[in-house]
């Protein structure tokens, strides 16, 4: 079996342990190992802040914007390949490979382009200069330059091409090296993308590192100046926040935990309305896209009380329609979650909400299609409903990361936000609706609990970009117990990865910086 070589220090090198083996979760067959034991992190990590840092600071905005340009075509002309690792090693179906190779992409792409408008600097500035003095001659100007480190990446199983490359892009933009650890059971694909950006030359030596397996030893080797970036669990995140990385050395930090995400119908509608059915359409799709796999998918659908059971019979309508199973089969809508141990997880989920909630559609009924129940990581589109949304605890409380939402009444607007906000953070929130100002007023009150609001209204039924769907020019991210942290935001995305100073001086001094 392939051992995935890791590549640290400018060069590629295998770990010297026996390492985890990766499998296709519909067919359980055994893919590729990858291992990490015995890197020398410290050496690995010091080469990417002396050589790739100085090689990309050495360039312009605009001439790092040309080398996310040429990553994205390397990975465009190896597209197809990336698409078999994803089908074989996250058991999701064409269209949601898609989602990730696809938006990586489109995401490298709106870097490259935004580069353009930095022009041929290498800081930037950040506000305009002030007076320090009476007659004007002492002022102080803020600027912002790249940070002398390197950017690590810790990041999630379920985005191995997208969760690269919208951090990737903005850090190499900003002139600072990557280091990426992905998750150990999708790490094929994040593996093959780096191999081929580092086979066609296309970065300085130390601008890109990736290593595969245990994450042992990465935050011990971190140092002041570097950047963290972490997407997973609210556990793991509280394990590195206390570690003395950032305890101590003040690591900069940008989390992403868990979210429950809600979608809302605003009362005015009814079940023969356009706007009900976009929301009914919204949710069914986000439940059932990469198999709920998402950070941003719905987990919780909040109607009007009187649009309860029609919103429920239409839901479990739309949802019988899915079809399960190997993703290899055109057939199949919804592929598989990606091991063994999410499928427990989301099982176990499933378990904790029926404590309190109504099965309005059963997971369990859909047959798989060209998948033995007994090995494929394969359920069903699961569907929860609860009358009394304030009694309830659990829907509020635990996100089941697969195919799974609860469905829930509200009485006013004023009630749906703040059953809303029992999620305690969330990276995005839906509105559906036909009222311009209702829908404004709801949006601006959700905002201080979410990274992003998404606003439908019939009126822009074709040409909005989805609940789930992250796009680089708006921000990703989302309070409380959704991390805290912010991602993209077209520019925004590079003050993650820079330092800011104020540089007090003479005029002429600031004239002279300002070019």
């Amino acid at each position: 079996m392939m051992l995935l070589p890791n590549h640290l220090s400018g060069r590629w090198t295998s770990g010297t342990g026996t390492g985890s083996v990766l499998r296709d979760p519909v067919l359980g067959t055994e893919l590729v190992r990858v291992d990490a034991t015995g890197l020398d992190l410290p050496a690995g990590f010091a080469f990417a802040r002396t050589q790739g840092a100085a090689a990309l600071r050495e360039l312009t905005y605009r001439a790092r914007g040309e080398l996310l340009a040429a990553i994205a075509k390397v990975l465009q002309a190896n597209r197809d390949a990336y698409y078999e690792i994803a089908t074989a090693n996250s058991g999701t179906v064409k269209g949601d490979s898609a989602v990730d190779i696809d938006g990586a992409i489109y995401t490298l792409g709106t870097y490259a382009k935004l580069a353009s408008t930095l022009g041929d600097r290498k800081y930037l500035f950040d506000g305009d200069a002030t007076s320090l003095a009476k007659d004007g001659t002492f002022q102080s100007r803020h600027f912002l330059v790249p940070t002398r480190g390197l950017a690590l990446f810790i990041n999630a199983f379920n985005f191995p091409s997208w969760g690269l490359w919208e951090k990737a892009a903005p850090a190499l933009l900003s002139g600072v090296p990557v280091v990426v650890k992905p998750a150990t059971s999708t790490a094929w694909l994040t593996q093959r993308m780096v191999k081929d950006v580092v086979d066609a030359g296309v970065l300085p030596a130390g601008a890109l590192s990736v290593v595969c397996g245990s994450s042992a030893g990465l935050l011990d080797a971190l140092e002041p100046f570097d950047v963290l970036s972490f997407t997973g669990s609210a556990e793991t995140a509280a394990t590195i926040r206390s570690h003395p990385a950032v305890a101590q050395r003040s690591v900069r930090t940008n989390i992403e935990a868990d979210s429950l995400n809600s979608a809302i119908l605003l009362p005015g509608e009814d079940a023969t309305s356009p706007a009900f059915d976009l929301f009914v359409k919204e949710v069914a799709r986000e439940m059932t896209v990469k198999a709920g796999q998402k950070c941003t998918a719905i987990r919780r659908a909040f109607v009007p009380e009187s649009l309860y059971d029609a919103t429920a019979a239409a839901l479990n309508a739309r949802l019988g329609k899915t079809t399960v199973g190997n993703p290899r089969n055109e057939t199949v809508r919804m592929g598989s979650l990606v091991s063994r141990a999410q499928l427990q997880s989301v099982r176990d989920g499933i378990a904790a909400l029926r404590q309190e909630a109504q099965l309005l559609h059963d997971g369990d009924t859909h047959g798989l299609v060209d998948a033995d129940p007994g090995v494929a990581c394969c359920v069903g589109p699961t569907l929860f409903g609860v009358r009394d949304g304030d009694a309830a605890h659990i829907v509020h409380e635990r996100e089941v990361f697969g195919p799974v939402a609860t469905l829930v009444p509200f009485r006013s607007v004023e009630h749906a936000v703040s059953l809303v906000r029992r999620g305690q953070g969330s990276l995005v929130s839906s509105l559906y609706g036909s009222d311009p100002a209702a829908l404004a007023d709801t949006a601006i009150e959700l905002a201080d609990s979410h990274g992003r609001v998404h606003v439908i209204s019939p009126d822009v039924a074709s040409s909005q970009t989805g609940h789930g769907n992250v796009m680089p020019q708006s921000m990703h991210g989302g309070p409380g117990r959704a991390g805290g942290g912010e991602e993209l935001g077209g520019l925004r995305a590079l003050n993650f990865y820079h330092r800011r100073a104020a540089i007090q001086a003479g005029s002429a001094v600031l004239a002279a910086l300002a070019g």
